[in-house]
């Protein structure tokens, strides 16, 4: 089911034009910084947009920062998901609570500036329906590059994913995509996988829809802080893979499509989102 809107007070605000969303899990070192890049950047380039941080069950007090940063911007909001779930569930709510005509998503850490929504932002306004940061269409706009060895798992990921998944684009993984709004709602409500494998299977069901995909070069910086883990994730992505696979070849994600014409057969588990009444 796709998750409602919150309620809107008679004085509250129109929907922003873009919605920014920040998945956050223990990012009280980070996200400080995030959040005044990425307010600091919408003032400068008056973007009409909002910022949704989603705390993923943090056990610091990325919360408690959040809300305060709450109380002087009345774009930023904090939704909280019901305990750890991970990065896809974090997203996924995050997304399917977006009012923006454009949604995105960007990692806390901000590898690619948020400047470079803009990248993804005209890929949109030109016809494209999904827009996702590519760190390899252009390895010169690699600002701090990554170690040889995640650099290596990384790329033979990636050919994995392109195999086995039959996707065609040089990067999946870069936590920086966009989508018009319409076209999140679905693609997202679709979505089955939580944890770090989400994004080959967004990209898988973008396609099943024939969605117009456009891949688009960014500006990437490394973070030595990252959380990944090659073996143990990338380990357990290569199973959602096959996951993945197994709900298309099932008819499952088609079975899912037909449903959609009656939403109540669409389940997603409620999130809670805190106000500003809450904040202050």
């Amino acid at each position: 089911m796709e998750l409602p809107h919150p309620d809107r007070p008679p004085n509250s605000m129109p929907p922003p034009r873009l919605s920014i969303v920040i998945p956050a899990y223990n990012e009280s070192a980070r996200i400080e910084a995030a959040l005044a890049s990425v307010l600091a950047c919408v003032d400068a380039r008056s973007w009409d947009a909002d910022i949704l941080v989603v705390d993923d069950g943090s056990t610091d007090n990325t919360p408690a920062i959040v809300q305060q940063w709450m109380a002087s911007h009345p774009r930023l909001h904090l939704i909280q998901n019901p305990g750890n779930r991970g990065k896809g569930y974090s997203v996924r709510n995050g997304l399917l609570q977006s009012s923006g005509d454009i949604v995105m998503f960007t990692d806390a850490d901000l590898s690619a500036p948020i400047e470079e929504a803009e990248r993804l932002i005209a890929a949109i306004d030109a016809g494209a329906d999904v827009a996702i940061g590519s760190r390899w269409l252009d390895k010169q706009k690699q600002t701090v590059h990554q170690p040889l060895y995640r650099r290596f798992f990384g790329r033979c990921f990636n050919w994995v994913t392109r195999k086995v998944m039959g996707l065609p684009f040089k990067d999946t993984q870069c936590g920086f995509k966009a989508f018009k709004r319409d076209a999140a709602q679905t693609i997202f409500r679709l979505q089955t996988i939580e944890r770090w494998g989400f994004d080959p299977e967004i990209l898988f069901i973008a396609r099943k829809l024939k969605y117009t995909i456009v891949e688009v070069p960014v500006t990437w910086g490394h973070d030595e802080r990252s959380r990944i883990s090659y073996l143990k994730d990338g380990t357990q992505m290569l199973k959602e893979m096959g996951q993945i696979r197994t709900n298309s070849v099932r008819g499952r994600y088609d079975e899912a499509i037909a449903a959609m014409k009656d939403t109540s057969k669409m389940v997603t588990a409620p999130v809670e989102r805190v106000d500003h009444a809450e904040a202050s």
